[in-house]
């Protein structure tokens, strides 16, 4: 041995080299063989379903698979149809090449192939011209390059996704998609061998309209088959399948679902991801698009034409159908152009946040009665759409049925933050300067998109977070954003929610009504009709108009887009008759009272409109009721008697003091309001109403001093005496409610700053009392 060493030390010593430099090449790292290839990228749906396949950037279908993910049946086939010694030879099969090359060049019969599946990737690889001798040659070293740097896995791996399987498709994962709608890891053994023979002829014919096989290719199929069965057994069942038609599904047939959606995706990502699992719900987009060609097809005559439409969860915010238009395909309307994008007027659709802010700021809370009168704003004096007034009116009614006036006076009062800067900051992107606005940002003067304004709607499903939108489902959701308390959101959701639905007729035939809390609009020079609101756990915005920005009278938001928008909600309803508003959780700092709907103000004895409104302790608005006011008259002259008074000559009456602004709008209507009798002539008031309640806690000339670490445990608490005839007492700080108690029953105030602060009492009967009490927080 020692000999043999010593003779053939040279020899064995250049085979251990050899033998290191082929171990090195194989362990020295090297670049994957996908990198020089570019990939299609799948698109699904929340529920698995493919709705998009793009095509990679040399304009091919290519899906990389990696081979665990492969059918058994197709590697078999494939080795079985291609190279059976694959996993024995090193690249090269010296056997077939000595064939080939005698029948092509010796023995001049026509030219046979003896390519490995390696010398087949050397030579998609490295796009390699092997038709002469030269090139052949270069082939073979290729191979051998492939097998010393990569493993067999690898190769075989690699191959699946290079070859070419007809059209513009290449590698077994995108024609395994496309022709039969499954990934390569579940076909059939008829699929998997009509897969094999394709790439040796990715030409073999198939009809491009009915996708069925060629005579060709079924043969090709056929006698791979037959080989099949020379070294695998094959269940009868399956054997059957080969006498079936075999149909092929064509690119041109591929899913292409929402494509304004999918587009958006592609144009917002920047990683390049080969499979996105995204938020559609393709059931959902399938109703609306349906709801769209049917009403489109009812409305064509009006000049509507197109439609832009986004549907939200508003509990994880994921986008579940986006319509960027009424037909994606029809250039006339622009139809490629993602209409939820477009910045437009949205008319009154943003009013409800112009009074969720008011009862945020206290300005206002349901019931509070505004003015709808002309009115001067400066140089802005805004106009109803119907250029009428309607005098007092509650906010709730002011919002459902669009006033202007209100609008514009509650917006004038907002600060901390304003209109604009609520927009701002509530991710309302591309807004000129505020100052640019004015108050005409309160009517649609600044431009939203359906995509901002859904936001904002599910925004009040949400207590008042703000979230942006998702449209991939493995996007972390962003930490919300508070723009609104929760109980301003919760009482602007419950007063859209009195807004009935127009020509309530198929809704009245359901047993189970759905609640929708929503808002028409309608820009000016009528470019643009919108609906907005929340149903279920669904936001959704619903947009007409033309994209060139030309008007149309038939586009009044409740008139054309509310229609469309109530079909799509009874349409989602019978498709999922179990849907149910969520149980949104009642904010704990609310309250409902009862107040005189006249007014809008606490009730009193003498008030003929009785009713309840929801309101925050300590912020929202609420007064005593100076409507209606009891006068003592005298039974002969109809005059107001002066105290002290004969009930016997004299009887009470009740009358209603309005401004002078809204007596003139009643009488304008049609409807004068009796003038109240004059009291100027008595010395006195009239005390017949008993004594008013007299606060007995907080105490007067007294500073309440507290620490601010031990804020929450301190409190003061307010009393009152009061008259026999008082059956309830309303306690105001600084004319913001309180709360209601009964006589002799005390209620907690916890002041939260140092300062002078105004307590008032109020009964039932509309007597007051009142006291400044100081606190100091010390530190």
């Amino acid at each position: 041995m020692k000999k043999f060493i010593i003779r053939h030390q040279n020899k064995l010593m250049a085979f251990l080299l050899l033998l290191i430099a082929i171990i090195a090449v194989r362990l020295y790292p090297h670049p994957p063989l996908s990198e020089s290839f570019t990939f299609s990228t799948r698109f699904y749906d929340e529920k698995g379903e493919l709705i998009r396949m793009t095509l990679a950037s040399d304009d091919r279908y290519r899906v990389w698979t990696p081979l665990k993910d492969i059918s058994p049946d197709i590697i078999n086939g494939l080795l079985l149809h291609e190279d059976q010694w694959f996993y024995y030879h090193i690249g090269i099969n010296p056997f077939s090449l000595v064939r080939a090359f005698s029948a092509t060049y010796l023995g001049g019969g026509n030219r046979q192939g003896a390519s490995t599946i390696t010398m087949q990737l050397a030579r998609m690889h490295w796009r390699l011209n092997t038709k002469n001798i030269f090139g052949k040659l270069n082939q073979i070293a290729r191979a051998i390059q492939l097998e010393l740097m990569y493993s067999k896995e690898e190769i075989l791996e690699a191959y699946l996704n290079y070859a070419p399987f007809g059209r513009n498709i290449e590698s077994i994962g995108a024609a395994s998609y496309i022709y039969f709608n499954k990934p390569p890891s579940e076909v059939n053994l008829p699929e998997a061998l009509t897969l094999v023979v394709l790439p040796q002829s990715p030409t073999y014919r198939i009809e491009r309209k009915t996708g069925l096989a060629g005579k060709a290719l079924i043969k090709a199929r056929n006698k791979l088959f037959e080989r099949w069965q020379q070294h695998y057994e094959v269940d009868e069942d399956i054997a059957a399948l080969f006498s079936q038609k075999l149909i092929l599904r064509q690119p041109e047939k591929l899913p292409f679902k929402a494509p304004h959606f999918v587009n958006q995706i592609i144009q917002n990502q920047t990683s390049k991801p080969y499979t996105i699992t995204t938020t559609l719900n393709s059931n959902l987009q399938n109703i609306i698009k349906g709801q769209v060609n049917l009403f489109i097809e009812r409305n064509r005559s009006k000049g509507i034409q197109n439609v832009s439409i986004i549907l939200v969860d508003t509990q994880t915010m994921e986008v579940k159908a986006l319509l960027g238009s009424a037909n994606y395909f029809d250039p006339h309307i622009q139809g490629q152009v993602n209409g939820t994008l477009a910045k437009r007027s949205p008319g009154s659709t943003l009013k409800p946040f112009i009074y969720a802010l008011g009862i945020d700021q206290g300005i206002l809370h349901p019931r509070t009665i505004l003015k709808d009168v002309s009115t001067d704003f400066g140089f802005y004096t805004p106009e109803n759409f119907d250029l009428n007034f309607r005098g007092p009116i509650s906010a709730t009614d002011a919002l459902i049925h669009s006033r202007n006036i209100p609008a514009v006076t509650v917006a004038s009062q907002l600060h901390h933050p304003s209109f604009y800067q609520f927009l701002v900051n509530s991710h309302i992107a591309k807004l000129a300067d505020e100052k640019h606005y004015g108050l005409s940002l309160v009517l649609g003067g600044g431009e939203v998109t359906a995509q901002e304004l859904v936001g904002l709607y599910a925004m009040l499903a949400n207590q008042g977070n703000w979230q942006p939108l998702k449209f991939i489902k493995s996007d972390d959701q962003d930490k919300p954003e508070k723009q609104l308390s929760p109980e301003a959101a919760f009482m602007t959701m419950e007063m859209l929610k009195q807004n009935t639905r127009p020509k309530d007729i198929l809704s009245k035939m359901q047993r189970n009504v759905l609640p929708v809390a929503w808002k028409t609009g309608t820009s000016w020079g009528f470019r643009d009709a919108w609906t907005a609101g929340v149903f279920g756990h669904y936001a959704m915005v619903v947009w007409l108009g033309n994209f060139d920005g030309s008007g149309n009278h038939a586009f009044i938001g409740v008139n054309a887009a509310t229609p469309l928008f109530f079909n799509i909600i009874d349409s989602i309803n019978g498709y999922y008759p179990n849907l149910r508003e969520p149980n949104r959780t009642l904010p704990t700092n609310m309250k409902r009272v009862d107040i005189c709907l006249t007014s809008g103000n606490l009730l009193t004895k003498w008030c003929k409109a009785k009713g309840k409104t929801w309101f925050i302790p300590g912020v929202s608005p609420i007064k005593p009721d100076t409507i209606f006011r009891p006068i003592m008259i005298d039974n002969k002259t109809g005059k107001a008697v002066c105290p002290p008074y004969d009930p016997k000559t004299s009887h009470l009456e009740v009358f209603e003091y309005w401004p002078s602004d809204l007596a003139a709008i009643f009488a304008k209507a049609g409807l004068p309001k009796k003038s109240p009798p004059k009291t100027s002539h008595c010395a006195l008031t009239q005390n017949y109403l008993g004594d008013p309640p007299k606060i007995t806690s907080p105490l007067k000339n007294v500073v309440y001093q507290f620490r601010s670490t031990k804020q929450k445990n301190e409190k003061i608490s307010f009393t009152a005496n009061s008259d026999g005839s008082a059956k309830s007492l309303y306690w105001f700080v600084n004319d913001s409610f309180m709360g209601e108690t009964e006589p002799h029953k005390a209620i907690d105030w916890v002041p939260t700053e140092s300062g002078t602060f105004k307590i008032t009492v109020l009964d039932d009967m509309g007597r007051s009392n009142t006291r400044n009490v100081k606190v100091e927080l010390l530190n």
